[in-house]
């Protein structure tokens, strides 16, 4: 029986930074909506999440990975993985964000989130698939997180409003990855700091798999999937390959480029990753050059390059 997603009202400090979407007017909460008191505009909760969009629109292979993989990636005693990723392609460390309210943009099923309200962050989250409601359940119990569901081209919250921005592997997955990076800063407040991770476009490893995805991102969602548990058996086909004395590395080298797949150690993980890197709609590419570049264009400074290819980070003066 799925856990339900707590449905208590905003906080304070959250409802204060939300804005119509329309309008940029002043929102009022509501047992089943929160309301524009400008222009009359109402936006329902449904499942304990408000929302701002009508719809998943390109984003619902998400929200099918996240309902199916809805805890596989969140950090355990004795694993800290996301921890981890979080530090290393944002720069940003979870006690930073002791008391700070912090933006997720494209938070799926809170794996971040998580990390970053571990220690006392207030965070919202928020994810255009319906992974938001997966969110809202992996972190019902922490009342300093709230998730919405929106679209980050239409964002619903006041000019700097943040301490915090991170986003991480999500902006890529957008019809414009640049547009949707520059919809961030101005949420930040003066002194505020965002950190983004994107694909990287410097290494060519990924061109078969971009012939592939022209046909499994027109596949049903649960077939790919189906497909995806491939990986497994390929995975020992590749270690195999790459025990070879004197050649191993070349082969397995060229056979990750043939089929390009997870080789993570857990299967379940692998097969997300794969399912994750083959489903979406839109996936691009970039390099360190094209962000520095939106990051000038949006007046943002101290600009510094992260241990995880492409993560930067960025200051607002």
């Amino acid at each position: 029986m799925r856990a339900a997603v707590k449905d208590s009202t905003i906080a304070a400090s959250v409802m204060a930074v939300l804005r119509c979407i329309k309008c940029q007017g002043r929102l009022n909460e509501g047992e089943e909506a929160i309301q524009c008191t400008q222009c009359g505009a109402s936006y329902p909760r449904v499942n304990g999440i408000v929302r701002f969009v009508d719809s998943s629109n390109y984003a619902d292979s998400f929200g099918f990975q996240w309902q199916f993989y809805s805890k596989t990636q969140l950090d355990t005693q004795s694993c800290r993985e996301s921890e981890i990723a979080f530090t290393r392609r944002t720069g940003l460390t979870p006690d930073q964000m002791s008391g700070k309210l912090v933006l997720d943009v494209g938070c799926g099923m809170g794996r971040f989130a998580e990390v970053a309200s571990r220690n006392g962050g207030r965070v919202v989250g928020i994810d255009l698939s319906l992974a938001s409601e997966v969110a809202a359940r992996n972190l019902a119990q922490r009342e300093n997180v709230t998730i919405f569901q929106a679209d980050v081209f239409s964002l619903p919250f006041a000019p700097e409003s943040f301490d915090y921005i991170y986003s991480i592997g999500v902006l890529h997955h957008t019809p414009d990855c640049e547009a949707a990076f520059k919809a961030l800063p101005r949420l930040l407040k003066p002194g505020g700091t965002i950190g983004i991770w994107l694909y990287s476009g410097y290494n060519k490893w990924y061109r078969m798999s971009d012939l592939y995805r022209k046909v499994t991102t027109r596949l049903p969602k649960r077939l790919l999937h189906a497909l995806c548990y491939g990986v497994v058996p390929l995975h020992y086909v590749d270690r195999a390959l790459g025990s070879i004395p004197w050649i191993g590395k070349s082969m397995s080298a060229a056979f990750r480029y043939v089929i390009p797949m997870s080789t993570y150690g857990n299967r379940h993980w692998r097969v997300l990753d794969t399912f994750d890197w083959y489903s979406p709609r839109y996936q691009s590419k970039h390099t360190y050059e094209e962000v520095f570049r939106w990051m000038e264009d949006c007046g943002l400074d101290h600009m510094r390059v992260m241990h995880d290819p492409i993560g930067v980070q960025a200051r607002k003066p």
